[in-house]
C-alpha cells in the first residue's frame, strides 16, 4: 500500500464512524486507534529512515559485572603488588647506576684495579696477598689499560684475552667495557689456576699465562 494515502483512509474512516451511534463512536475511537497504530508501524520515521519497532539491548551476565567495575581483587593486595614492582624498578636502577659508575671507574688504572679488588672479595674471597699477585700480574701484561691490544698476537683488554673473542662469555662489549674484561680476567685465572698468585708463577716462567 501506498504509505502517502494512509493518513487520508485514516481520516476518511474517522467521519464514517462519527455518524453512526454511541456504538459506533466506541468503533470510531477503536479504529482510530487501530489506525494510529497501523500507521506507526508502516510509517517511515524521522528523517525517512526507517527503524525497527523495538531496540535490542544486550546487558552483561551477572558473573560479567566484575569485567564492569574493575578487578575483583582486593584494593590491599593490588597496592601491595604495585609497591612491590615499584621497589623493584628501583632497586634495577640502583643496580645499572652502580654499574655504570663502576664501569667509568675502571676506566683508569686506579678504579680499575679497585673494581677488580671488589669482585674478588665479593665472588672469590682470595686474600689481599692473591690482589697484590693480580696487580703485578696485569701491569705487566697491560698496564690495567683497557685499550690494550698487542698488535702482534691480538691479545686485547686488561687482562690480555687471546684470541679476545673468548671473553663474548661474559659480555659482547669486551672491547669497550673494562669491567667485562676484568670480570673474563678473574674467571679464566680462577678456572685455570685457581689464585692469582699461580697465574702470575706461571708468567714468570713463560712470560704468558
Amino acid at each position: 500500500m501506498n504509505k502517502t494515502i494512509l493518513p487520508l483512509a485514516s481520516l476518511e474512516l474517522s467521519k464514517i464512524f462519527r455518524s453512526q451511534s454511541s456504538v459506533g463512536k466506541t468503533m470510531v475511537a477503536l479504529g482510530s486507534a487501530l489506525a494510529m497504530v497501523y500507521l506507526a508501524v508502516v510509517q517511515p520515521s524521522a528523517y525517512g529512515l526507517e527503524y525497527a519497532a523495538a531496540t535490542h539491548i544486550s546487558l552483561p551476565a551477572p558473573s560479567d559485572t566484575a569485567n564492569l567495575t574493575g578487578s575483583s581483587e582486593d584494593p590491599a593486595t593490588v597496592d601491595g603488588h604495585l609497591q612491590a614492582q615499584v621497589t623493584l624498578s628501583a632497586n634495577e636502577l640502583a643496580l645499572v647506576s652502580i654499574a655504570s659508575k663502576n664501569v667509568e671507574m675502571a676506566r683508569t688504572i686506579g678504579g680499575a684495579q679497585l673494581v677488580a679488588k671488589e669482585i674478588i672479595a665479593s665472588d672469590y674471597g682470595w686474600s689481599n696477598h692473591e690482589f697484590g699477585c693480580l696487580k703485578s700480574l696485569w701491569s705487566h701484561e697491560s698496564h690495567w689499560n683497557y685499550k690494550a691490544r698487542n698488535k702482534r698476537s691480538g691479545a686485547h683488554g686488561i687482562a690480555q684475552a687471546l684470541p679476545a673473542i673468548k671473553m663474548e662469555v661474559i659480555g659482547s662489549d669486551w672491547r669497550t667495557n673494562p669491567v667485562t674484561q676484568i670480570q673474563w680476567g678473574l674467571r679464566y685465572i680462577d678456572i685455570r689456576y685457581s689464585t692469582p698468585c699461580k697465574a702470575l708463577a706461571k708468567f714468570k716462567r713463560s712470560r704468558y699465562y
